[in-house]
């Protein structure tokens, strides 16, 4: 239904799959997306490692929230980062080429290329349902503006416990 209304090039077959499997007009998944996405204020951003081994999408604002944290680790690899819920962030390639480096609670997954040492992304002890994207391994021309916020991360537990927003943000 609603099949060829508009000239989609190669994404008209995932466009049939999508509508025939949600049982959905073409009208109605446009909707979908539209809600998903525009009305949301989010914008695809694609980016990745230095070397182009891996390669992600996220979707997410083009005015990023980024946290500047001082613990051991995020001071030392300079990790700024923004959180998104894991259902807005897709793996394009480089799934084989991550590795994972873990300390104290383990819970934060310190993901980085292995050829070229970036972590483009990983999930964070503060938000393990979510994903925290460097904004400086995005591609250019989709972010309008970063705000940085420092995050006391030498006193993860009080910082967290003081944070308003943080847990909330990788939820969709």
């Amino acid at each position: 239904p609603g099949r060829g209304r508009w000239e989609l090039g190669a994404q008209s077959e995932r466009w049939a799959a999508f509508q025939e499997r949600h049982r959905v007009s073409c009208e109605e998944a446009a909707r979908l997306l539209l809600d998903a996405y525009e009305y949301r204020g989010l914008v695809k951003h694609t980016g990745g490692c230095h070397c182009g081994a891996v390669r992600f999408e996220v979707w997410a604002s083009a005015d990023l929230h980024v946290f500047n944290c001082n613990c051991s680790i995020c001071t030392k690899k300079q990790n700024r980062h923004f959180i998104v819920p894991a259902s807005r962030f897709k793996l394009l390639k480089g799934a084989e080429n991550l590795t994972t480096y873990t300390f104290n609670t383990h819970r934060a997954q310190h993901t980085f290329c292995k050829t070229c040492g970036v972590q483009s992304f990983y999930t964070p002890r503060s938000n393990p349902d979510g994903y925290g994207i460097a904004p400086h391994c995005l591609d250019d021309g989709t972010v309008h503006s970063i705000v940085i916020e420092d995050i006391n991360g030498k006193e993860w537990e009080k910082a967290m416990k003081e944070h308003k927003t943080i847990r909330g943000m990788s939820k969709p």
